[in-house]
């Protein structure tokens, strides 16, 4: 076991799994906004926001909390208005309804313009805020909170210090891992140093429990829960993680104000790589430690495989995330190690060619799709079956099947990705 590597294992999920209110790139210009209004002499008049067109692809029709609205011109405008600059991706959590009123009439002023970069970055937002004197411009870049520069009135007062050398080379938590060192990190790891998870549960439940009352978006969850009330399913495993994950994302989709617990700057993902966990340990009547176990398993998984992939590529990140349930699932149902590569395999076998086209309410269809592909894979290999290295992009070495997929993603899925914004903001 590479014991050495667990503080940097432990360093990764606190990086990565974090508190996100709302969809993270719309969110992003919010926080630019509010970061540039914060520095502003005088009462915002007019916002204009660049973005790279992967940001836009995510914020053109996703629902921003406590807005009523979608769209990155609300983000921005909210964001000036009332954003809180210091709370990251919770930019947005003390908003009122008189802020959402100043904001919607901004954009009916046509005060708020935004515009898509011919820029390197995949993610990308350049918000500038002026008050008619004044203007603040503020850019986030590389992550969603990652400040790259601040300009007052045409005077550069912030570059990131990253920035102003070259970068220095960083320390790759997963070079040279696989993922039975994964493994063997969440079963041996000592409770107390994972008991922070815990929180993922306990916002990504509530999530989930605000989708089943309330109707957001596309009411996947709610559906489910409708037809197991006029007996067309019945509760069992895969009916409640299918249920339970969907409406969370139902429900963060569509705008309401709780907050995820988000992976790799994703809350569909953060969503996808807990709920199913939770459900399932539930279903199963499994104790706390083991469910923290798999919780940190599936985050940690879901973390290692989208780490290999270029930042919001073509590929659905929920399908990514719903790999690290499999596993933890199947680790749940007392799968050994070689059970739990074979769920994996069969997950990429299954759904590696979900497309990623935007933020948006019907993204819980595919969350709903990558919950119940990962209770099947984990069905599959507790009876002997997955996909084997017969099977497309699969091999025989789970290692090998992820570094096939992630090829894939940042190979020819890049022509793949233009081709939807191409569709998306031509339509």
């Amino acid at each position: 076991m590479k014991m050495h590597l667990w503080s940097e294992f432990i360093a990764v999920i606190k990086k990565e799994v974090v508190p996100a209110l709302g969809c993270t790139e719309p969110i992003s210009v919010a926080l630019a906004a509010a970061i540039a209004a914060q520095k502003l002499s005088g009462k915002v008049q007019k916002i204009a926001v660049c973005v790279s067109p992967n940001l836009m692809k995510n914020g053109m029709g996703v629902g921003v909390p406590g807005t009523g609205m979608v769209g990155l011109p609300i983000a921005a405008a909210v964001g000036a208005i009332a954003g809180d600059p210091t709370a990251g991706l919770e930019v947005l959590k003390r908003i009122t309804p008189k802020d959402v009123i100043q904001a919607k009439a901004l954009l009916n002023c046509d005060s708020v313009s935004v515009n898509v970069a011919d820029v390197s970055y995949t993610l990308y937002a350049k918000v500038t805020v002026s008050s008619g004197i004044d203007f603040i411009t503020v850019t986030i870049a590389d992550s969603h909170t990652q400040v790259l520069s601040i300009e007052e009135n045409g005077v550069s007062t912030y570059i990131a210090p990253q920035f102003c050398s070259k970068k220095p080379q960083s320390y790759d938590p997963f070079k040279d891992i696989v993922v039975k060192d994964l493994y063997d990190f969440a079963v041996n790891i000592p409770i107390s140093y994972i008991s922070f998870i815990e929180q993922a549960q306990t916002l990504n439940e509530a999530l989930s429990i605000e989708g089943l009352t309330e109707n957001y978006g596309l009411q996947v969850g709610m559906t489910f829960q409708r037809n197991i009330e006029r007996g067309l399913l019945s509760h069992g495993l895969l009916t409640d993680v299918i249920m339970h994950t969907s409406a969370a994302a139902d429900a963060r989709m569509d705008g309401a104000m709780k907050t995820a617990m988000s992976n790799s700057g994703s809350g569909n993902q953060g969503i996808t790589a807990t709920v199913p966990v939770v459900v399932a340990a539930a279903y199963l009547g499994v104790g706390k430690d083991k469910t923290l176990r798999a919780l940190v398993f599936s985050h940690l998984v879901a973390i290692y495989i989208k780490s290999q992939q270029h930042k919001l590529s073509a590929l659905c990140g929920a399908s990514t995330a719903a790999m690290g349930a499999a596993a933890a699932i199947t680790f749940l149902l007392g799968g050994n190690y070689q059970q739990i590569s074979h769920s994996l395999s069969s997950m990429i076998a299954d759904i590696a060619g979900i497309i990623c086209d935007g933020a948006k309410p019907s993204c819980a269809l595919k969350v709903s799709s990558a919950a119940g592909a990962a209770v099947k894979a984990a069905l599959l290999a507790l009876d002997g079956m997955h996909a084997s290295g017969d099977d497309g992009i699969v091999t025989n070495d789970v290692d090998q099947s992820i570094q096939n997929l992630c090829a894939l993603v940042n190979g020819s899925m890049m022509q793949t990705d233009v081709q939807i914004l191409d569709i998306m903001i031509n339509k």
